[in-house]
């Protein structure tokens, strides 16, 4: 059995997250809401929601987690020479309602999306609170990749990304690295390994070593205004 929050249940009110089921992998807890302060408390513990429709919400903290670390990522030779002559170029915080409705169109995932409706307008609100942010890839005057997620303290929390242009998600993710790189921030939560995330750098560690780096990097959760002025 795992435990189930009430919508009513204060923001904070998680169980710790060693609680945590081994299969499935990190289930931690269900119900609550998707209210922005649930949202904030989850990803300051190490905990992010992930469902699909018709399923109660599912808060999940999985162990080991996968982070990238913004000065460690991978540049291949195709994406180098991606950088130096396909003719992108990103934005911040340009076309959030875009990238993340591109992030859960099903025609470009085959596979299923989990960014339903309902997970859509809680990020948009986080959006506006200045918490959510998006990168995008431009070429041509068109949006051909990007990506969004949660900035809190010194840590980015990705969610998803998308591309229709070769490399495109990639060149969003070598922008971002640039940026946090430039405002120190520690790391890229990624969440799960995939061998794309690994083929760009992304590594695994424990769920406590995930945690603790939290504890320090995560401190002040007032949205970093500095995303509203790239």
């Amino acid at each position: 059995m795992i435990h189930w929050l009430r919508p009513d249940d204060p923001p904070g009110a998680f169980p710790p997250v060693e609680a945590a089921l081994d299969e499935p992998d990190g289930l931690l807890c269900a119900g609550g809401d998707l209210s922005p302060a649930r949202l904030i408390e989850a990803y300051r513990r190490g905990i992010f929601p992930w469902f699909s429709q018709g399923q109660p919400i599912l808060w999940w903290s999985p162990d080991p987690r996968t982070v990238l670390y913004p000065g460690e990522l991978r540049v291949s030779r195709s994406l180098a020479k991606t950088l130096r002559n396909r003719g992108y170029h990103t934005t911040f915080d340009h076309a959030f309602p875009r990238v993340i409705l591109s992030c859960g169109d099903a025609g470009l995932r085959p596979e299923g999306t989990w960014i339903s409706p309902q997970m859509r307008a809680a990020y948009l609100r986080l959006h506006e609170l200045g918490y959510a942010h998006s990168v995008e890839t431009w070429h041509g005057g068109q949006l051909v990749g990007g990506l969004y997620g949660v900035a809190l303290g010194r840590v980015f929390f990705g969610e998803s990304m998308f591309s229709t242009g070769r490399d495109a998600s990639k060149v969003a993710l070598h922008a971002l690295t640039r940026v946090l790189q430039e405002r120190d921030y520690r790391l890229i939560d990624c969440q799960v390994a995939s061998p794309h995330l690994e083929s760009l750098g992304a590594r695994s560690v424990t769920r406590g070593e995930f945690v603790s780096e939290l504890a320090g990097a995560v401190t002040d959760l007032r949205p970093d205004d500095r995303w509203r002025r790239r």
